[in-house]
C-alpha cells in the first residue's frame, strides 16, 4: 500500500499543535456516506466519525485534515479555508464542496453554454472561500472564436486570470500546471459536462476518472463524476475534482467577498455622490453614468442588482436579528406612509 507525503498533500507545521502524541494525522480524499477515505503516512486508510461527532453534528469534507485514532476520525482539524454553498434542496444547511483549498478553477465550456451570471456567482463563492480563483474556459479546439469569447468573460472577471485551454489538444494546459505546485490544493468548480474530469486526468498523468464523449448535437460532455475526490498529483500537489452542480446556492457572503467579484461596480460607486447610494435612480449615481456611457453594462448592472438581494435573503435567514430589524424597517416605513396619506 503506498504511502503519502503529507507536505506535498498540503500538510502544514501549525497543524501539528493541534495532535495529540498518539494520533495519526490524515487528508480526507473520498466520503462514502458515513464513511471516509483517508490518505496518511502509513497508507490509504478508511475511517469512521464516532456517533459521539456525528450527534453533535460533526462531519469532515474532502480536503480535511483529520486526527485518527485506529480507524476511527477523532477530530477535524481547523479548516484555513473553505468552499461552501447552500445544500441543494428545500432544506437549508451548509455543504462543504472542499476544504483548505488554495486556488479554485473555476470551469466552463466555451461555446452556448458560457454564461457569464453564472460566472459571476462561481466567482462570490470562491472569494468568500478563501481561496483564489481562476477561470477555466475549456474545448478550445471546437470553437474558433475562443479568444473573443475569453474576452467576454474578462469583462465580468475583474483581477481573474482567464486560461483557454483544450484538455484534448493539450493547448493551454501548460499554464494551468504552474498552478498546481508542490503542498498546494486546487479545486475544479463548475457545471456537469464541461470537462474538470478530463482534466484532472491530464493533470494527473493517468485515466483516474471516468469520462464520455462529447455529444454531437450540442457540443457538451456528459456527466461522471458523482462524488468528490482528492487526487494526489505525480509532482506533488493535490486535485479535488466535484461533481457538476446543477444548481449554486450561495451560503453566506461577506461584503468584502462581494466587492471582490463586482470589483468594476464597486470602483465606480465609490464615485458616487451618496454613500448608500443604490445605483437605482439616485441623483450623481456614478455607476448609472457609467452604464449610460457605455463603460459598463447594463446586465451586469443587473447581475449586482440581484445577487445583492440574494445576499440579504441569505443574510436574514441565517440571522434572525436581522430579520427582525428588516420586518421592523418594512413596517416602520408602512406606517409612514399611511401617514402621508392621511396628511393628503
Amino acid at each position: 500500500m503506498p504511502k503519502f507525503d503529507l507536505g506535498a498533500l498540503g500538510w502544514r507545521a501549525e497543524l501539528a499543535t493541534q495532535l495529540q502524541p498518539h494520533e495519526l494525522p490524515g487528508r480526507v480524499a473520498v466520503q462514502h456516506r458515513g464513511e471516509y477515505v483517508v490518505l496518511t503516512e502509513l497508507g490509504e486508510l478508511r475511517a469512521r466519525l464516532p456517533g459521539r461527532l456525528v450527534h453533535a453534528g460533526e462531519t469532515a469534507a474532502v480536503g480535511d485534515w483529520v486526527a485518527l485514532e485506529e480507524s476511527t476520525i477523532v477530530r477535524v482539524l481547523p479548516r484555513r479555508s473553505s468552499v461552501v454553498r447552500q445544500a441543494a434542496g428545500r432544506e437549508t444547511q451548509a455543504q462543504v464542496l472542499a476544504a483548505n483549498v488554495d486556488v479554485a478553477f473555476v470551469v466552463s465550456a466555451l461555446g452556448p453554454d458560457l454564461e457569464p451570471r453564472r460566472l459571476e456567482r462561481y466567482l462570490t463563492l470562491v472569494w468568500e472561500s478563501g481561496a483564489t480563483p481562476v477561470i477555466v474556459l475549456t474545448k478550445a479546439d471546437l470553437h474558433a472564436d475562443a479568444v473573443e469569447q475569453a474576452l467576454a468573460v474578462e469583462s465580468v472577471a475583474i483581477g481573474v486570470p482567464v486560461h483557454v485551454v483544450s484538455a484534448v489538444t493539450g493547448d493551454g494546459c501548460a499554464e494551468l500546471e504552474d498552478y498546481l505546485q508542490p503542498g498546494t490544493t486546487v479545486v475544479l468548480l463548475g457545471s456537469s459536462g464541461v470537462g474538470k474530469s478530463t482534466l484532472a486526468n491530464r493533470f494527473a498523468g493517468s485515466e483516474l476518472l471516468r469520462t464520455q464523449p462529447v455529444r454531437e448535437d450540442d457540443g457538451k460532455g456528459r456527466h461522471t463524476t458523482t462524488h468528490r475526490e482528492l487526487i494526489p498529483l505525480p509532482r506533488g500537489g493535490v486535485l479535488i475534482d466535484t461533481p457538476g452542480l446543477r444548481e449554486l446556492q450561495l451560503w453566506e457572503t461577506s461584503d468584502a467577498a462581494f466587492a471582490d467579484a463586482f470589483a468594476d461596480v464597486e470602483e465606480l460607486a465609490a464615485g458616487c455622490r451618496f454613500d448608500d447610494c443604490a445605483h437605482l435612480h439616485e441623483p450623481g449615481c456614478a455607476v448609472l453614468a457609467a452604464v449610460d456611457d457605455g463603460l459598463l453594462a447594463l446586465d451586469r448592472l443587473r447581475s449586482w442588482r440581484k445577487l445583492q438581494r440574494e445576499l440579504l435573503q441569505i443574510a436574514m435567514r441565517n440571522d434572525v436579528l436581522l430579520r427582525k430589524r428588516e420586518g421592523r424597517k418594512w413596517r416602520l416605513a408602512a406606517q409612514e406612509g399611511r401617514a402621508r396619506a392621511r396628511r393628503r
